[in-house]
């Protein structure tokens, strides 16, 4: 999509992708090797009940799927950062995620009329429609 086709209140959409044991267990090994996403034994212990995936996993997972839904192909060029990132429910193996992504703002900026600055909220939800992940995004986008 490109800076011109959002607009604000847009939700974009990703269908849902599905997290496999494996993968949560080895991006956990190379990148968050907390006992409860890469010890079955462990986790099962914690107050988790079993394992989970790492938010870190889930944060990227995210970022692909709004690649895919809406930057490929844009005049995106990057981030400056996020606001307010929130795990608010673990993702187990097996779960589907779903990507909605809303519009919360859009705008030319006032001192480089070829910046364009999109923010929006990324939500990632489960199968059971229970959120996973929830940040606030800002996207630079080159107008010129």
């Amino acid at each position: 999509m490109k800076f011109d086709d959002l607009e604000v209140g847009m939700v974009v959409t990703h269908p849902p992708v599905v997290l496999t044991r494996e993968e949560m267990l080895a991006f956990a090994r190379s990148y968050d090797p907390q006992p409860f996403h890469v010890d079955e034994a462990a986790a099962e212990q914690s107050r988790w009940g079993g394992l989970i995936g790492s938010g870190w996993l889930t944060c990227g997972l995210a970022m692909r799927m709004v690649y895919d839904a809406a930057l490929k192909g844009s005049e995106a060029f990057g981030s400056p950062g996020l606001e307010r990132l929130r795990w608010p429910n673990p993702v187990r193996p097996g779960d589907a995620l779903r990507l909605e992504a809303t519009v919360d703002s859009k705008r030319v900026s006032s001192s480089r009329s070829d910046l364009g600055i999109v923010r929006w909220t990324w939500r990632l939800f489960n199968q059971n429609d229970d959120l996973v992940l929830e940040t606030e995004v800002t996207n630079m986008f080159d107008l010129g």
